[in-house]
């Protein structure tokens, strides 16, 4: 029996997009705002567009659905990927449109990208390098590669351990987080052609 993805539905997330690329590496996806569901789920994947603080929201929003995932994912053990704005939901607090909190499960605050060049423009968008971490280089879901981005925030993590790839626009950027059972992507898998879809399909085989 193939495992069950459940895709977060709390308004939002580019769902689709994210549902199409996941079946075609083979999961079985179901997009779900039930909780229970996501209790009873295998794999988990948060996606998420638009501003920290307004993603935060729409998933308070949803009744149960934070203690559903902290259940499924700290006590199940079961994978987790954010995507985006889903990867920076996992800090302790967000600073766009002043000060939010996120789901504090990996250390760290999302702050806005400075470049120290003025010349380089912000938004992130479009293709740019992965580059995987030297600690992180054995972990079975990350590849050194090319991504697509866009984001105007970026995840300021506290433990350089939880880093596991970066990429640069002006600085430094965090490209992807993990710890333990739990991943995050900045790029957009769904978006990452060839690259993306690897990664989905590496995540879909992941036994943490």
């Amino acid at each position: 029996m193939a495992e069950v993805v459940a895709l977060v539905d709390y308004g939002a997330g580019n769902l689709q997009s994210v549902c199409n690329a996941l079946k075609t590496v083979g999961a079985e996806v179901t997009v779900t705002s039930d909780p229970n569901i996501v209790r009873a789920a295998d794999r988990i994947v948060l996606p998420g567009v638009g501003s920290f603080k307004a993603c935060a929201r729409g998933l308070r929003a949803v009744p149960h659905m934070i203690e559903a995932m902290t259940e499924r994912v700290h006590i199940g053990g079961a994978p987790f990927l954010g995507i985006c704005v889903g990867m920076q939901l996992l800090a302790d607090r967000g600073l766009e449109h002043g000060t939010t909190s996120g789901l504090g499960w990996i250390a760290g605050e999302v702050h806005r990208i400075r470049p120290s060049d003025p010349a380089i423009k912000i938004p992130h968008m479009g293709w740019n390098d992965v580059a995987i971490m030297p600690h992180a280089r054995r972990h079975p879901v990350f590849e050194n590669g090319e991504a697509y981005f866009l984001h105007s925030y970026h995840f300021a993590a506290d433990n350089p351990a939880d880093v596991a790839a970066m990429t640069d626009h002006g600085e430094g950027l965090v490209a992807a987080v993990a710890r333990g059972n739990v991943l995050g992507v900045q790029f957009h898998p769904e978006k990452s052609q060839a690259f993306g879809l690897g990664t989905l399909e590496r995540f879909l085989e992941w036994q943490p």
